[in-house]
């Protein structure tokens, strides 16, 4: 459904914050739609799924303590992000969400989707090691339209599963497009990557890892070999090559990673077809 202005869903958001919703999902397409601050007053929320939205709570808000599942994608915390000409409103003093900050006020949160772009938005100039708390709660983590190859995003990527000692499921898609606007210089990601304290721990309970479009460039291909050595329960996982890679690439992809040792002696790979 098009619309020409977004009062129709701002008293559907009224009408939600006055019964208790637990389960929020907001997918929008048009442009960019700013939430009102009774959404904020949806403290029984348990899933929210957010895109191309503007995301401002009040003052006084303090998270949404119950919320286990949270999906944000293109989400604009006042650094114009999804795609507003102007502000949203005049001399608005935004301060800055930081990944430390955001993850503060999700104490529940069990299952989290993160968008590159938005996650990179997340992301402090230096980004702590160690968060204030480790995020306990957290089972299932995904990266979506995901640069491994970018040094700020694969920082980011590291911190969580560092600060995430519970978790048991990673997935990670790359992002892809035919012919790129935006190439990065692969060698700052490589080299870290190469540092055998990147990580510094090992992901006890991870099980399961699903890596998608992966075009085999060198820091993908690290991160892996940084998984496997690093997942000691691990059973499963799975790799899908990016539909735009020849069978050359992806026959060296499948010949690189399964050379790789594992942690796991119950791991097993799964290399699919695009």
């Amino acid at each position: 459904m098009f619309l020409d202005s977004f009062e129709e869903v701002d008293q559907w958001m009224l009408l939600l914050s006055r019964n208790g919703v637990k389960e929020l999902i907001l997918t929008n397409s048009s442009q960019c739609y700013k939430l009102p601050s009774n959404v904020f007053s949806c403290l029984e929320l348990t899933k929210l799924k957010l895109e191309n939205c503007f995301f401002k709570p009040p003052d006084e808000f303090k998270g949404f303590v119950n919320l286990n599942d949270l999906d944000l994608q293109n989400i604009d915390f006042g650094a114009n992000l999804c795609g507003t000409e102007k502000p949203i409103e005049d001399n608005v003093q935004v301060e800055k969400t930081t990944l430390p900050i955001m993850l503060s006020n999700l104490p529940k949160i069990v299952v989290l989707y993160l968008d590159g772009v938005f996650f990179k938005a997340l992301i402090e100039e230096k980004i702590p090691k160690w968060l204030p708390h480790p995020v306990n709660s957290l089972k299932r983590l995904f990266f979506l339209n995901f640069q491994l190859g970018d040094l700020d995003q694969l920082h980011g990527a590291l911190c969580l599963l560092r600060n995430s000692p519970n978790l048991e499921r990673l997935s990670v898609t790359s992002f892809q497009m035919r012919f790129r606007l935006i190439r990065y210089d692969l060698e700052p990601a490589s080299d870290h990557l190469e540092d055998p304290n990147c990580l510094d721990c090992t992901l006890d309970q991870l099980q399961t890892v699903e890596m998608t479009r992966l075009e085999g460039s060198k820091p993908e291909l690290l991160f892996i070999k940084l998984i496997l050595a690093h997942s000691p329960s691990l059973l499963k996982f799975t790799i899908r090559p990016s539909k735009f890679s020849d069978v050359q690439k992806r026959l060296d992809i499948a010949k690189d990673v399964m050379q790789f040792p594992r942690a796991s002696p119950k791991a097993k790979m799964f290399y699919l077809n695009p």
